[in-house]
């Protein structure tokens, strides 16, 4: 099973099997999937069955299922201190103005957590997006605040959304240079990307409220001067510098994959899923999610490291973001 929940209260929901093409097809239903790399040469994936609901009637179908027990194993500090130390040297050696590495926790259940992880993100409101893919024992399902691309015809909508903190520490966050900076590098970025493809419109900067975390928030509309695919924008927008590499070229994407692996990261934590469906193309940054095989569970968050972060910051910044993934299983 493969869903996605979109901003208009919809989901589409696609039942195998999937058959995979390296070509959207030009009408119907098709999931996009790819790992972070955009690796995979087959990324749609066509269901067999699909349809679409409402997000009220999604959540309602998989009310039943409580996420069984987990016992969760902390994450050790001493890898990502080795990370964060090599990163902070590539900034002063200029391969990098901001980078992203990612820490996982680990943890196990008392009984298989899919149908619970499934249930409990279908739960969670707007503005986070419910979005998954099941596939036998294993799976990946989450709820992220974060839109990489919304095609509708002509009209592009996407943001920047970097920056975060404590729901207590909102006022001073609004005012918070560095995170001001950090998100800014997301900002500029995506408009120089887009902007040569129509005509721009840059909404100011503010926050996103997600209860207990805020974020930065900027959107982003480009009425396009023609017809782009949905396979030429993800190359052009993945990944933003809110989840990869400033600058982004062949030799900081290969090292930060290399970090990524060793901290554990899932292929596809922070990768573009998106769906085809009436004409219309949608696809959000797979984050705020859970990774399951079995009985066992991944939990990833990535931390935006420029010049002026700090390891203990960085640090708490990663927890943060973990216990807001917790919450929904509650």
């Amino acid at each position: 099973m493969a869903w996605l929940a979109r901003r208009d209260g919809s989901v589409v929901v696609g039942h195998g099997p999937f058959a995979s093409t390296a070509v959207m097809p030009a009408s119907g239903t098709a999931f996009y999937k790819q790992d972070f790399a955009l690796n995979d040469p087959q990324p749609w994936k066509i269901p067999a069955v699909w349809e679409v609901i409402s997000q009220a009637d999604f959540a309602a179908r998989h009310a039943g299922a409580a996420v069984p027990v987990c016992h969760w194993q902390a994450p050790d500090a001493v890898p990502f201190s080795g990370v964060f130390q090599e990163v902070m040297a590539a900034i002063h050696g200029g391969l990098f103005e901001k980078t992203v590495p990612v820490v996982t926790e680990t943890g196990s259940c008392e009984s298989h957590p899919g149908a619970g992880i499934i249930g409990a993100m279908a739960r969670q409101p707007a503005p986070l997006c419910s979005y998954g893919w099941v596939q036998g024992e294993a799976g990946f399902a989450g709820a992220t605040p974060e839109l990489l691309i919304s095609l509708d015809g002509l009209r592009l909508e996407t943001m920047a959304l970097a920056g975060t903190a404590r729901l207590d520490d909102r006022e001073v966050f609004a005012v918070d240079e560095k995170e001001i900076r950090e998100h800014e590098y997301v900002a500029q970025t995506l408009v120089a990307k887009l902007t040569d493809l129509g005509r721009l419109e840059r909404r100011p900067r503010g926050i996103l409220d997600l209860g207990s975390i805020v974020h930065f928030l900027t959107p982003l509309r480009l009425d396009l001067h023609q017809a782009q695919s949905p396979d030429a924008l993800v190359k052009r927008l993945h990944p933003t510098p809110a989840l990869g590499p400033l600058p982004r070229t062949d030799e900081t994407l290969a090292v930060l994959l290399g970090w990524r692996d060793r901290l554990g990261c899932p292929a596809e934590f922070g990768a573009p899923f998106g769906v085809w469906h009436g004409g219309r193309f949608d696809a959000v940054v797979a984050i705020r999610g859970l990774w399951w095989h079995g009985k066992q569970l991944i939990l990833p968050a990535g931390c935006g490291v420029i010049e002026a972060s700090r390891l203990v910051n960085e640090w708490r910044e990663l927890r943060l973001k973990r216990e807001a993934v917790k919450r929904c299983l509650d």
